[in-house]
């Protein structure tokens, strides 16, 4: 074993971890402020934004972060919110939405037709979600109602202001503007949220190359690596997201980056990876076993946001998650 690499590479993961902080923290503060600011649901620009800093390797780790994103990301966000929760319109569209594609992705994987045109088909559909997305903020369907209760804490901007910037203020109001409405301030907030999200990126970069190389050193099987070291690694920007997120009260921008990141990866994602052939042998990247499990966390993320359930949902699917890892490395290893 190269113990040199091996810790170099530990060490690099590390550093993902701090970054990833970083990257977290800024994108939650300023997704809830430029979704004030704007009038936009939280959920509405998480949805927008979510995935932006997905690579997946192959399909292997693209169904693993699917689960991961359910069952490890959602399950600590819903075990950290302090209050009941309730979900609003965006985001319960969106976990139906999630929930369609899912069943198009397994029913398409287990019948073998992950070929060209479905993946172009699939990137066809990546391209409708994101028109949806920008249609329901045009029309306003998805904009944000009253307040729930997990967001009345913050009953107005400046409360969220204030909370986000206890020593160094982000908005500089302007005379005679409502604080964080100002052009500056909205596009400071705006180019601090997209910071957010290139810390996440780099913070993925670091995470799964580094797992890799570890994996790697250790000799572990790269399908059962893919499902779950990396799957995990690369999603653990939206872990942190979600723990942050639930404990702070937002509920929708926890729900909005599954569903977001989820939708990313069985479309665009799914696409890519089956416009490059990677799919012709399917029985060596995944069984039955992974295809019902992206499946039934899919529906369970749908009947969570629908019934507004809470802590025990969330012990509930981090057991299930854990249940999956087990399994992966004893009875489903490759």
């Amino acid at each position: 074993m190269d113990w040199d690499n091996l810790i170099f590479n530990i060490g690099v993961f590390i550093a993902g971890i701090f970054v990833l902080d970083y990257g977290a923290d800024t994108f939650i503060d300023h997704t809830v402020i430029v979704g004030r600011s704007l009038g936009v649901s939280q959920t509405i620009i998480a949805l927008l934004t979510a995935g932006a800093d997905r690579t997946p390797l192959a399909l292997g780790n693209l169904m693993g972060s699917s689960i991961s994103n359910v069952l490890g990301a959602f399950s600590l966000g819903l075990l950290f919110h302090p209050t009941r929760i309730e979900f609003d319109r965006s985001a319960k569209i969106y976990a139906a939405a999630l929930l369609a594609v899912t069943t198009l992705f397994v029913l398409l994987a287990f019948f073998n037709q992950l070929n060209k045109i479905v993946g172009g088909f699939l990137i066809a559909l990546f391209v409708l979600y994101v028109v949806s997305i920008f249609y329901a903020i045009y029309r306003g369907v998805a904009a944000a109602p009253g307040l729930s209760d997990s967001d009345s804490d913050a009953e107005s901007i400046d409360d969220v202001v204030d909370s986000v910037t206890e020593a160094t203020p982000l908005i500089e109001p302007q005379s005679g503007q409502t604080p964080g409405r100002s052009t500056r301030s909205l596009l400071y907030h705006i180019s601090r949220l997209f910071l957010g999200i290139v810390a996440l990126s780099l913070a993925g970069y670091l995470l799964s190359h580094s797992a890799v190389s570890i994996a790697d050193s250790l000799h572990l099987s790269g399908t059962v690596f893919g499902l779950t070291i990396v799957s995990f690694a690369t999603t653990l920007p939206e872990k942190l997201i979600a723990v942050l997120s639930g404990s702070r009260g937002h509920v929708n921008l926890m729900a909005a980056t599954t569903a977001g990141s989820n939708i990313f990866l069985l479309t665009l994602c799914a696409g890519v990876v089956a416009l490059a052939g990677s799919t012709r042998n399917q029985s060596d990247t995944f069984v039955l076993f992974d295809l019902i499990t992206v499946w039934m966390s899919s529906l369970v993320f749908f009947l969570v946001v629908i019934l507004g359930l809470g802590r025990v949902a969330g012990v509930i699917l981090l057991a299930a998650y854990l249940a999956f890892l087990a399994l992966e490395f004893t009875v489903y290893r490759r």
